[in-house]
């Protein structure tokens, strides 16, 4: 892909996933990667079989190292490292450690890194931005306020940069699939069991999906399509829609 070709890439929460796909990937069609986990043994892992450089460490901090292990830049940044976090329900203690948590990596994290990468990018006019959002970002997700919340706040940011910067050569794409086999997936528990395991893809898919919204120059990213729908429809009769959702709510609470 020519747009991919020779670029110079950098992938957060890639030890293992979706951000482990997309580094693959990318080098696959021919970038040369830096692999970010806080998992530095399988950051390695995953660098060494794509000819990639392991950088671990947190994803806040991680573009310095990053850009000067590339040479001094930056082509493709994958905001993909993320948390989920239940964050208590009301009348229950607040967590407020794991709303903070949330709030750092799947937010903040992004907000640094376009910090760090935007003055390049305005100067030279190029480069491009992929946030790992979730069909959580644009609809909600049960049992976990934390993620749904955040992850809304991490596609709502990603939206700001693209209207902001395109016309400067800025190119975004959100990624907002569903359920995704995963750690994080089996570790929602049964609540994902219950909303995301019937339809879940494989993490290659998301990649297929983010390289045909590069191909088409698309924004929204969407692995799952019919998320498409469920979003005109929480946007067309929102009583409707959370409704439904409530009732999502109550099948959940009555197996748990």
């Amino acid at each position: 892909m020519e747009a991919v070709q020779g670029a110079k890439v950098v992938v957060t929460g890639a030890a293992g996933g979706i951000g482990a796909a997309l580094a693959r990937r990318f080098a696959a069609q021919g970038a040369q990667v830096v692999v970010n986990d806080l998992d530095a043994d399988r950051v390695k892992s995953v660098a060494e079989e794509i000819g990639g450089i392991a950088v671990p460490g947190d994803a806040s901090s991680a573009v310095d190292e990053a850009r000067d292990a590339l040479g001094g830049r930056v082509d493709v940044y994958c905001a993909n490292a993320g948390v989920g976090r239940d964050g208590g329900e009301p009348g229950e203690p607040l967590d407020e450690q794991g709303w903070a948590l949330s709030w750092d990596v799947n937010v903040m994290a992004h907000v640094r890194a376009a910090h760090a990468l935007l003055p390049d990018w305005l100067e030279r006019g190029a480069g491009r931005f992929v946030s790992t959002v979730s069909a959580a970002g644009l609809l909600t997700m049960l049992g976990t306020a934390p993620y749904s919340v955040t992850k809304h706040g991490a596609y709502a940011f990603a939206e700001w940069l693209s209207l902001t910067y395109r016309h400067r050569g800025v190119k975004v794409h959100a990624i907002c699939p569903q359920g995704v086999r995963t750690d994080m997936l089996t570790a929602s528990g049964s609540a994902g069991r219950l909303v995301l395991e019937p339809t879940a893809i494989e993490p290659d898919d998301v990649a297929d999906a983010l390289f045909r919204g590069i191909e088409e120059d698309r924004f929204l990213i969407l692995p799952h399509p019919e998320v498409a729908a469920y979003y005109r429809a929480r946007a067309d009769d929102p009583e409707r829609w959370l409704g439904g959702m409530n009732r999502l709510q109550q099948q959940w609470e009555a197996t748990r």
